[in-house]
């Protein structure tokens, strides 16, 4: 899987919002409750974090909008096959750090 490029750094706030998007299409405030479900609320992302962040996934372009039904008022976004590699590069990374962090008994009941 490539790596983003070295200036579309995936910070926490763009990792959470991509694997929410990762299952489904979703508007702003379905993807703050995702993240908020997915992580038993130890990661709340307020609307100016996570409209600033939207905002600029959608200019790396990983992720877009996705059409929605005429009656539907709100913004539904979706992840682009470049947010999926980004998000997974990404993923994979965070697992090598914690695999290191086990290796050298840093994570408790780890080897």
């Amino acid at each position: 899987m490539p790596t983003p490029p070295i200036d579309a750094r995936v910070t926490p706030a763009m990792l959470h919002i991509l694997l929410a998007l990762a299952s489904e299409d979703m508007h702003g405030y379905g993807i703050m409750q995702a993240i908020e479900e997915r992580t038993h609320g130890a990661v709340e992302i307020g609307p100016g974090t996570l409209y600033r962040t939207i905002a600029h996934l959608g200019k790396v372009g990983w992720i877009e909008e996705a059409p929605t039904r005429a009656s539907d008022n709100r913004r539904t976004y979706r992840i682009t096959t470049s947010g999926r590699e980004a998000a997974g590069a990404e993923a994979q990374r965070l697992a090598r750090l914690v695999s290191w962090a086990e290796q050298s008994d840093l994570l408790e009941g780890a080897g």
